[in-house]
């Protein structure tokens, strides 16, 4: 008999503890959602793509970056390129470093068709991914 009043009282002070701290959590956790879910929105809105690819899309677009981050250090010189990483490093974007840059006329052509054909390379990838 004590057996079974020591089992009964085992499982009802769980249930009382899940029924009392469950509801709490999930009103936390709500409560803290709805609080910030402008702010949740506005920042995942850009990334939610990137979300949805799978993990060899993400590679690919990868491969193509890095294949337009070293022809690109091709083109440039040991000072334009320690700008381009200061540029980078100080919250521009790829863009907005390689804007800041003070290219020669040859150097920006060149920049600038590297660029166009990676774009062009990640417009194709996307588009294939896309349903």
């Amino acid at each position: 008999m004590m057996l079974k009043s020591t089992k009964f009282l085992c499982i009802f002070s769980i249930i009382f503890l899940v029924v009392v701290l469950l509801p709490t959590t999930a009103l936390a956790s709500s409560v803290n959602f709805h609080t910030n879910s402008a702010v949740t929105i506005s920042i995942a809105a850009k990334p939610s793509l990137e979300m949805n690819l799978t993990p060899q899309v993400r590679q690919q677009l990868q491969a193509v970056r890095q294949r337009r981050n070293r022809e690109i250090q091709k083109v440039l010189d040991s000072s334009q390129l320690a700008e381009l990483t200061h540029n980078l490093r100080s919250g521009d974007d790829f863009y907005q470093a390689l804007d800041k840059l003070n290219l020669q006329g040859d150097q920006k052509e060149m920049v600038e068709a590297i660029v166009k054909i990676c774009d062009l390379k990640t417009k194709a990838i996307l588009s294939r991914f896309s349903p």
